[in-house]
């Protein structure tokens, strides 16, 4: 059977920011169909700058960025921006509009959509987040995890073949949380989640990029990245409760 081709592909890429700042340097990385990839890593380590990769707002300095095959470039950028959903970790920075319907539905009326198909994706994102109820009011009159959901609606919209998601669960309380790992957990989609949320990583990720100092240091099954305490702690990161949690049984157990 032919291989499928690659949702990502990133070749040496390197960025430095205009004042000589070098975010990322030589990253390499090739993620599958429908992968789902956690992306971790201090703060100051590359994440966002790499994720800002992905769909075009950032050009790399050096190597070459692939999404679906397509490679990024001026001519490209429009079509790669519609294969590749970002979601950013503030859900106001996407949400502008007068209601939760108008915001879900900028995107697709903007790519040529028609009203009825635009209506048709709307409605199909607004459930898929289940919110279906708030389509007439405003976003900023909803709760902060509702208006994450929103955030992530309006990129559903777009039906994008690739999610990229900055830390998704973070500023959301107990229930939020556990809703927005739920409704994670259903897409189909390829995603790229980055997070220092290492249960979610642990519970939704099967693999792990650990980014450091602008460069990939570690990348492989989530599971066994996670549970490496000597290599989270080098990189300023913590192993997930349940890994804790399964540690400190083994301790107490009696011989």
């Amino acid at each position: 059977m032919p291989e499928k081709t690659p949702a990502v592909e990133l070749h040496e890429v390197a960025y430095a920011y205009p004042d000589g700042t070098k975010a990322l340097v030589d990253v390499s990385l090739v993620i599958q169909p429908e992968e789902r990839v956690a992306l971790l890593g201090p703060n100051g380590a590359g994440k966002s700058t790499l994720m800002l990769h992905l769909n075009g707002i950032l050009r790399p300095s050096a190597g070459h960025v692939r999404v679906c095959g397509l490679e990024l470039a001026d001519e490209t950028v429009r079509e790669a921006r519609q294969r590749v959903g970002l979601v950013f970790q503030d859900p106001d920075d996407q949400l502008f509009m007068t209601t939760v319907y108008d915001d879900v539905a900028f995107g697709p009326m903007n790519a040529g959509c028609t009203p009825e198909e635009t209506d048709h994706r709307v409605h199909q994102a607004l459930h898929a987040v289940g919110l279906v109820e708030v389509a007439s009011k405003s976003g900023h009159h909803l709760s902060f995890g509702q208006r994450k959901r929103i955030a992530l609606a309006t990129v559903l919209a777009m039906q994008p073949d690739v999610l990229v998601l900055d830390e998704p669960t973070s500023n959301l309380d107990p229930r939020a949380r556990r809703h927005m790992v739920e409704l994670l957990s259903t897409l189909m989609s390829t995603l790229v989640v980055a997070t220092h949320d290492m249960d979610l990583a642990w519970s939704l990720c099967d693999r792990a990029v650990v980014i450091d100092h602008g460069a990939v240091v570690a990348d492989g099954p989530a599971h066994a990245i996670l549970r490496d305490e000597v290599l989270m702690a080098e990189h300023g990161l913590e192993v997930p409760w349940a890994v804790r949690l399964a540690n400190a049984d083994c301790y107490n157990q009696t011989p």
